[in-house]
Parts: C-alpha cells; sequence; structure tokens
C-alpha cells in the first residue's frame, strides 16, 4: 500500500497518548508535530484517535468519511492541506481493547485516495503490530533480556525508540516541574526537569522559550490536561516512557484554574515511575485481564490460596486457573518469580 509521508507512534495503554517510540516520515523535521497534536486534542475534528480507539473498526480514511470533503475536517483546514497532504488514513494498533500505538499515512496532492482495501488492510495489521509493540514493555521484551530498540534518522526523518528490558524507578531523583501559560506556552521549568528530559531519547521536538526543545509526547500530555479542563475528553492526562538507559519515567500533567474559575496555567510533572506504576503496564504488556491482575497483586501482598479466594468471593480452584493463566502468559513457573516480574520495580 504507497503512501508519502507518516507517522508512527506508541501509545500509553491506559490514556491512549503518544509516547515513545516515535518515527515521522517525510515530513521535514517534525517539528509541526506540535501543531499536529494541538489540532487532534483540542479542535473539533473527524475522526480523531479517541474515537477509533472505540470503533469497531479501528482505522478510516479521512477523505471516505467526510464525503470526499476533507476541509470539514480542522486538522485538515489548520495544517494537512497547507502541507499539500491530501488524504490521511489512522489506525489505532491495539490489542485486548487496549491501544498501544497510532498510525497516519498521508498521501499528498494529486495521489488517489486512500480506498476500502487500504483501510481493511491496516484495520487488519491493528491488532498484530500492537502485541509486537506491547512486548517491548516487558521486562526482557521480544528480543531477549536487555533489549531497547534505539536509533535516530536524519533529513526528513526522525526515529528513536525507548521500550526494552529491565528498568525500574530513577533511584530517588525529585519530580521535575514544567509551568506551561493558558496559551500553551512553556515558562518555567526546574533542574530536576532538565535533567530528566536530558535523558530521554531524541525524537520530534518543539522549540520552547525555556532555550530547549521539548518532546511531542510532553507537549501532548500538557494539551491532553487542557482538553479535560475545556470537557473535550475524560480521563487523566498521563504517560510512562523509557529513558536511554532503560529507567521508566511517569509523566502527567493538571490544568490549574485561573482566576474567575476560567482555565489557568498547566503544570507537568516528570519523575521516576512507581513500582505500582510498572506493576501495570508490564501486566499489561503480558495481556493479563484485570482479574489476573488483581490476583497477582493480591499474590505480592502474600496472600495464600484461600484467602484470595475469599477476598475476591470465588473458588479456590477458580484462583488457581487464574494463576496457572498468569504463569503462562508471562512464562513464569512461581509465585516468587511473579512478585519480582511484575512488582520488584
Amino acid at each position: 500500500m504507497p503512501f508519502d509521508a507518516a507517522v508512527w507512534s506508541a501509545t500509553d495503554p491506559e490514556t491512549g497518548l503518544v509516547t515513545a517510540p516515535m518515527l515521522v516520515e517525510n515530513l521535514g523535521s517534525g517539528e509541526g508535530c506540535g501543531a499536529y497534536w494541538e489540532s487532534e486534542l483540542l479542535e473539533e475534528n473527524v475522526l480523531p484517535f479517541r474515537d477509533l480507539a472505540r470503533a469497531e473498526v479501528p482505522a478510516a480514511g479521512l477523505r471516505a468519511a467526510t464525503g470526499g470533503l476533507p476541509a470539514r475536517s480542522a486538522r485538515f483546514r489548520s495544517l494537512l492541506g497547507r502541507q499539500g497532504i491530501d488524504d490521511e488514513l489512522r489506525a489505532v494498533l491495539r490489542v485486548g481493547g487496549r491501544p498501544w500505538g497510532s498510525v497516519s499515512l498521508f498521501r499528498m496532492r494529486g495521489a488517489p485516495a486512500f480506498g476500502q482495501d487500504d483501510v481493511a488492510l491496516l484495520a487488519e495489521l491493528s491488532g498484530p503490530l500492537a502485541d509486537r509493540l506491547r512486548r517491548f514493555a516487558t521486562p526482557h521484551g521480544p528480543g531477549g533480556e536487555g533489549t531497547t530498540p534505539h536509533g535516530s534518522g536524519g533529513g526528513s526523518t526522525t526515529r528513536h525508540g525507548t521500550n526494552g528490558a529491565g528498568g525500574g524507578g530513577g533511584g530517588g531523583s525529585a519530580p521535575g516541574l514544567l509551568l506551561f501559560d493558558e496559551n500553551g506556552e512553556a515558562t518555567s521549568i526546574n533542574e530536576e526537569a532538565r535533567t530528566h528530559l536530558a535523558s530521554l531519547p531524541d525524537g520530534p521536538s518543539t522549540p520552547s522559550a525555556l532555550g530547549l526543545s521539548l518532546p511531542i509526547w510532553l507537549i501532548g500530555t500538557a494539551l491532553q490536561a487542557r482538553a479535560i479542563a475545556q470537557g473535550r475528553d475524560r480521563g487523566n492526562a498521563r504517560i510512562r516512557l523509557r529513558t536511554r538507559d532503560g529507567r521508566w519515567l511517569t509523566c502527567r500533567a493538571s490544568c490549574l484554574t485561573g482566576s474567575g474559575g476560567r482555565p489557568g496555567p498547566v503544570v507537568l510533572v516528570i519523575e521516576p515511575a512507581t513500582p505500582a506504576d510498572l506493576a501495570l503496564i508490564v501486566a499489561q504488556s503480558y495481556g493479563l485481564t484485570p482479574r489476573e491482575f488483581e490476583i497477582a497483586r493480591l499474590v505480592a501482598q502474600g496472600l495464600a490460596t484461600a484467602e484470595i479466594a475469599a477476598a475476591l468471593f470465588i473458588s479456590p480452584h477458580t484462583v488457581r486457573g487464574h494463576l496457572k493463566a498468569v504463569f503462562g502468559k508471562a512464562g513464569l513457573s512461581s509465585r516468587g518469580e511473579l512478585v519480582a516480574r511484575l512488582f520488584a520495580g
């Protein structure tokens, strides 16, 4: 299936927000990514990723969805059309009901629009690609212990990777703080945030008045906080991502309230991921169900099979069945290995 440009990104499986790794192909240096995600999160658009994540078919073409009138979408009017793009085919990569990535494929003016066969192909690939992405969040990754996909591209391609093996919280590092004003401009930063930013892989970024470029996934998290404050979305503005040396960080943002109840600045916090954060994403990467993760958590608390059964109002036989499923999915053989793999951080 031919395409002229593309944006590929991993997403946080809980919030669906973009995180690392990200690849931008044939769209310049990636500096326009900020405007793309601002439109995605704060404007009225056709086919937003948040809707595709819940749709029966997780892929769709812009021209087909608008009856050949892509200018009905704010994203096309303010950005895509000005770049000479004529059509966009986008998909959410999901497995187990959770989004692990997103894809936007573009065709430039003069190329044919994406057809139903193109949509069907990308939709069919959604599950396999998501499964591949989520395996990188397991402690050993798909390539064995220590796997951390990483690279950098030049020219019109920006490439980087962060998912991989090992790594927990960052050894007691203090939280980093970034402040964005009501217009979305970064206005303040502490030294801890600069240290955390320096540990992140290279990738698409946007310049700031602070003298440094901010990764697009941090910008997206701050934009999501504003979208939630404006009633455009629900949930949390939060992502988890890996540093170059394999540590996990959590980034979360919240929109403060200004005078008169108006939306005020957005504060963004970057800090080492807690064991609970790591346990959840590792459990998701193995494909554990909510019930299986709940039982694994109770095992980590030292409860015996009969105690877990009583706490959850199920039979001991059912508990043993869930544990067998957990061991099989994670490639484990004992409760001790389960606790070390999921909860040791």
